[in-house]
């Protein structure tokens, strides 16, 4: 689904940077969640650090943003309908992701729904939780 603010979201391949302690996550998602924005926390690091002055919109995962300020931030991704063999997969990608177990947020909100673990060197594949 592509948005105003990036309207090749969600064309092409998504390449991940994976290798030693650095792993990538993708998570399938319901066809009725596309376009929806998930956050991604770390469980075991503290995010209140400081922030690049870089601002990245990166068309292969949806929207991926880092932001610079005082308040705490974390990288989200947006719920891209992408080809499979036989029909669209609706998946959130994350694709660098060091070591470790994550929380996913929906945007807006702060209710946790899914928990997963990141593993260096691999892609780690989970499904989204039906209610």
């Amino acid at each position: 689904m592509p948005s105003s603010e990036n309207p090749w979201a969600g064309q092409g391949s998504v390449l991940l940077d994976i290798g030693g302690t650095v792993g990538a996550l993708i998570v399938t998602m319901p066809p009725e969640t596309e376009g929806l924005e998930v956050e991604i926390r770390s469980v075991e690091r503290d995010h209140a650090h400081d922030h690049h002055t870089d601002h990245h919109h990166d068309g292969q995962e949806g929207r991926s943003h880092s932001h610079e300020g005082g308040h705490q931030h974390h990288p989200h991704v947006a719920v891209v309908a992408r080809p499979g063999p036989s029909q669209p997969v609706h998946t959130l990608v994350y694709p660098s992701l060091e070591e470790g177990r994550y929380d996913l947020v929906p945007i807006p909100g702060d209710r946790v729904v899914l928990t997963a673990a990141a593993r260096g060197g691999e892609v780690t594949w989970v499904d989204w939780p039906t209610v």
